[in-house]
């Protein structure tokens, strides 16, 4: 009977640790499941040095007369001679485009005394596109010549950037991938795979190199000397790889 007992303290005992056990073993598998997998967290650029393509420009007449209808019709006239110009100078009609038309009243300011109306200012501006850099030069020549007497600026750039961002883009990616393995090799983990990826950056046109006035070019001898240098293309990424010990 003695001998009954202690098999049934016995198996009493393990019926109750068993539960214990399997709980802890459940809590030590649901504590390794919340801890997040570690990974490398990183970024890197390509960049492809390009030449330009083509190039806007903002150019335009400003006029002035003592009425609003005198200063319109003379800077009609001019206008209309700057684009003839630009025509000639094989400017297709799509990539001369208005961008800008304004009249407004000139006054003078005599000390202690009322304004004074001195007449009207009209001023109209178009952004062209040149495609042929080789003829920049002569195309800002031609309409200065045919009466255009303002030049904001020329912004140089890409018609199609897509090859060169391709291009960009394939550099970065490589540069990021020898980053992560190079953060594999000084840790001592693995990479396990590319949990991420994400894009920045892009063509972006040149800022426009700007001109006061058009008499402040420099027009002795030939045409006017007008560089495009490059341009930079830039792709920023970032990557999450997984890693393992």
């Amino acid at each position: 009977m003695k001998a009954l007992l202690r098999a049934s303290a016995l198996a009493l005992t393990l019926a109750v640790a068993m539960p214990a056990v399997a709980q802890a073993q459940t809590l030590t598998d649901h504590h390794a499941q919340m801890q997040p997998s570690p990974t490398f967290n990183l970024s890197a650029s390509g960049e492809v040095r390009i030449a330009p393509d083509m190039a806007t420009i903002t150019t335009g007449v400003q006029t002035q007369a003592a009425t609003a209808q005198d200063a319109m019709a003379q800077n009609r006239a001019q206008m209309n001679q700057v684009i003839a110009a630009l025509r000639r100078q094989g400017i297709e009609e799509r990539h001369i485009q208005t961008s800008g038309l304004n009249l407004n009243a000139v006054y003078d300011y005599p000390q202690n005394e009322q304004p004074r109306l001195r007449g009207y200012q009209a001023s109209n501006q178009v952004t062209i596109q040149v495609h042929d850099l080789d003829n920049l030069g002569r195309a800002i020549d031609a309409v200065v010549a045919a009466g255009a007497n303002q030049i904001n600026g020329v912004n140089f750039g890409l018609s199609d950037p897509r090859a060169a961002e391709d291009q960009a883009r394939r550099a970065a990616v490589r540069a990021l991938q020898a980053k992560a393995q190079l953060y594999a090799e000084a840790t001592g983990m693995r990479l396990v795979g590319l949990r991420a990826l994400s894009e920045g950056g892009g063509y972006a046109p040149q800022p426009p190199v700007m001109y006061a006035r058009a008499e402040a070019m420099d027009m002795a001898g030939g045409s006017t000397p007008v560089q495009g240098g490059e341009l930079v293309v830039r792709i920023d990424v970032t990557g999450v790889y997984d890693v393992a010990q």
